[in-house]
């Protein structure tokens, strides 16, 4: 079946964009994959005829396994990033291949949204690579601008077998690398704080490699971990712009800091980076932009980006909440949004001063005596070379030569630079005060102190301390705060001086990543949250009720652990599968019920501190539950079982609760990841208290784990049927102080808080994959497949 995404009949009728439309169909695809290479080929029928060209990505060591469907998925929707530039131009555009659900509505939402962003910042604003009648459109102002219509050819047949789970860590770090100063110093901080660092850096097929080349050569000599892919994709771009006849011919010897058109291309390098993140297990991506990229606006009233979409937190959250529902493990963000562009670079000059000389910032770059030069002329060469004389640098340390330098400085004043107002009036007044400024003005803005340009900036929009995971926030805050005038939080139109540190206390959690943030950080009671029901008053209730139809009831018991475990073990686990559940899902995020913290416990009876309830009064409580859940529209309930013993009477109260509330109820007691549980953990019969247990409460209790007090007792049955771990074994009932005197069945001593990490981290990917899968089907589509 054949998948078309279509825009309203309304909007079909008669485009205003129609001297735009000169591609009649750009066909994508199928991508041609070998173990080290991808090619996917770009078909172009226009009024003239058919040409073809290829995309391609090279690697530098194995990748891809050209029989996985799960690769093919990974490599068509890596091949289909450059296309999105074109929705303004075309009719039709077919994205052939391994594509599914997931995959059509990100390439769809990122098409509308490129295709606005293209549609004010390369046609309504000025564009000297324009001529003709595109060059003089007029302002539309309409809900979508996307011309084209994506086809899915291959959408249903391919999709069976896509998603595949990366099993990927939160301690190792992709660095989307080039050789520019946010992404030196962002390897530079992790470097310092002695995390798993990888630099990746994307060769480009065109002359843009240059800038990345001098700290390229550098890293790949002493920095292990570095890794270069290969891309073709600027000459695809160029390709793609001799088809459009609005753009002028000599598009190439045109001098300008902008792109003719394009304004998707961060993500054509990041997806190519994704095949090493998932063969390394690297669970960050962090590319490197600063405070003034993420910015909505409006232009003739048409609310946009400035263009800036794929440099801004926007971006890294749309991408951290497409990889979270393919199952990806790998969450994306900068460390450099609360920092100005000017702060980026006092930090990279004072900190990391063996960093500076590779840093390349320059939209011309050249080859000069076996090294990369910046042109000295473009627009990022002014504002490089202004900051680094403002700052007491010299430039000549980045290649700049005495006479660019001058060349620069007294360009300042007619051409300006781009960056925040803010952040040109601090910087015209720094070069003031040393007497370096040829003018009275830089671009037209006036020197005039703007002391928060030199602060670390929490904005809730621009910068929120939860764009980035919890436990980097308070030793990158020291390092930020080594270098800067302080810290300010915006509130309003102003800025106020805090205390930057003691608003990291108070931080919301960073929202796509279900872990602790540190070591006896968060836990199940601590931290206000919106998904957590009870800490909504009613009024945000009914709102959330309003927005959210699925919802997290956890459920343990109290009852004896061994003597090195708490009694609330599975109590506290349940809450805390479900919170990190819930803080890991993508908006609207389900709704956390409180805890029941009891359960059917009679087994563990001989031991002290175990209270029990019976089968009836679980499953009666969790039933009304249900049914009053379901009268505040919650058409789906997952049931978080901490305890085994409960198993039955949950299952009971899910089929009654489905039976009177006609709603889906699920009870998940680990099966959703029991088969990767059963990989890291291996002891047979460990099933209380043991290795499994004592891992995953080492990684987020260790205080409250007496390792001294651990005991192994792997129990010993006469048929292996009887076994605990075994697939073929019965479900039976006995007293546990039969099998064991102490409680355990297992084995703790193996217990480790690294095996611990991953078994939250899997258990929990695994239960957000349903979720979000939940989210995303009504209940007929539930009871039956429908496409």
């Amino acid at each position: 079946m054949t998948r078309v995404r279509q825009r309203p009949r309304t909007e079909r009728r008669r485009d205003p964009l129609a001297p735009l439309g000169v591609i009649r169909r750009l066909e994508v695809g199928p991508v041609s994959l070998e173990k080290r290479r991808l090619v996917t080929p770009y078909r172009v029928t226009t009024a003239r005829g058919v040409a073809e060209t290829e995309l391609a990505y090279s690697y530098e060591e194995d990748v891809f396994d050209p029989s996985s469907p799960s690769d093919l998925n990974l490599a068509h929707v890596i091949g289909a990033q450059v296309a999105l530039n074109y929705g303004l131009f075309c009719d039709e555009i077919v994205l052939r291949g391994a594509l599914d659900a997931v995959d059509e509505a990100f390439l769809a939402a990122s098409a509308r949204n490129t295709a606005r962003e293209i549609y004010v910042k390369k046609f309504l604003e000025p564009n000297p690579f324009l001529r003709g009648e595109a060059a003089s459109l007029a302002t539309v102002r309409r809900r979508d601008y996307l011309r084209a219509r994506l086809v899915f050819p291959d959408a249903v047949k391919t999709r069976p077998d896509l998603h595949t789970a990366w099993s990927t860590s939160h301690r190792q770090h992709a660095v989307l690398s080039s050789g520019g100063k946010d992404s030196l110093l962002t390897y530079g901080l992790l470097r310092e704080l002695g995390l798993g660092t990888h630099p990746i850096f994307l060769n480009e097929s065109g002359r843009h490699w240059f800038t990345a080349l001098n700290a390229y050569r550098h890293f790949a000599s002493s920095v292990p971990g570095t890794a270069r892919v290969w891309t073709s994709s600027d000459r695809v771009f160029s390709w793609m712009l001799r088809h459009l006849p609005f753009v002028r011919p000599d598009f190439a010897d045109l001098r300008s800091d902008e792109y003719p058109i394009r304004l998707w291309t961060v993500a054509v390098f990041l997806f190519g980076a994704l095949p090493l993140l998932r063969k390394r297990g690297i669970g960050r991506l962090l590319i490197g932009d600063e405070y003034d990229t993420s910015q909505r606006t409006s232009f003739r009233g048409i609310t946009h980006y400035d263009g800036l979409y794929d440099q801004s937190r926007y971006f890294d959250e749309a991408l951290s909440r497409y990889f979270g529902r393919k199952g990806w493990g790998v969450t994306q963000f900068s460390i450099l949004r609360p920092l100005s562009e000017l702060l980026v670079q006092k930090t990279l000059a004072e900190r990391y001063p063996d960093l500076l000389p590779l840093q390349v910032s320059c939209h011309a770059a050249h080859r000069a005596a076996g090294t990369v030069r910046p042109c000295g002329r473009c627009e990022k060469c002014r504002r490089i070379v202004a900051m680094l004389v403002a700052l007491d640098q010299d430039p000549g340390v980045c290649g700049y030569l005495p006479e660019q330098e001058a060349a620069c400085l007294a360009a300042l004043p007619d051409q300006g630079i781009h960056q925040e107002r803010a952040g040109v009036a601090q910087l015209a007044h720094m070069l003031r005060e040393k007497g370096r400024l040829k003018g009275s003005a830089v671009g037209g803005i006036r020197p005039r102190p703007h002391a928060e340009a030199l602060r670390v900036r929490t904005d809730p929009e621009r910068s929120p301390l939860s764009a980035i995971p919890g436990d980097l926030r308070q030793p990158l805050a020291r390092m930020f705060l080594d270098h800067a005038e302080g810290a300010a939080r915006r509130v309003g139109r102003v800025w106020i001086e805090t205390d930057l540190l003691r608003d990291i206390e108070r931080s919301a959690p960073y929202p796509f990543e279900p872990s602790v943030d540190e070591p006896g950080g968060e836990s199940p009671a601590g931290g206000s949250r919106s998904f957590i029901l009870g800490e909504l008053s009613w009024p945000e209730a009914a709102e959330r009720f309003r927005q959210v139809d699925v919802a997290l009831l956890p459920v343990g018991s109290t009852e004896q652990h061994g003597p090195h475990l708490p009694l609330d073990t599975d109590a506290f686990d349940a809450d805390l599968t479900a919170r990190r559940v819930a803080a890991a899902c993508s908006e609207p995020r389900p709704l956390v019920l409180p805890l029941i913290p009891y359960g059917v416990s009679y087994a563990h009876e001989d031991f002290a501190g175990t209270l029990s309830v019976s089968p009836e009064t679980l499953a009666q409580a969790v039933y009304e539950i249900g049914l009053n859940i379901a009268r505040e529209g919650v058409t789906k309930l997952v049931i978080v079982n901490g305890h085994g013993g409960n198993g039955p009477a949950l299952h009971f109260a899910a089929q009654k609760i489905n039976r009177e509330a006609h709603i889906f109820t699920c009870v998940d007691t680990g099966e959703t990841s029991d088969l990767d549980v059963s990989e890291i953990c291996d002891v047979k019969n460990d099933a209380h208290a043991g290795d499994i247990e004592t891992s995953t409460s080492l990684a987020v209790r260790p205080e409250l784990v007496r390792m001294d007090r651990a005991v192994k007792f792997v129990p010993e049955f006469s048929s292996s049927y009887l076994d605990f771990t075994s697939r073929r074994a019965v479900g039976w009932y006995a007293r546990t102080a039969r099998i064991s005197p102490s409680g355990v069945l297992g084995d703790p001593t193996r217990a480790t808080r690294e095996k611990g990490e991953r078994i939250w981290e899997v258990s929990v990917r695994r239960l957000v994959e349903l979720v979000e899968s939940l989210k995303r089907l009504s209940l007929d589509e539930i009871y039956q497949k429908r496409y």
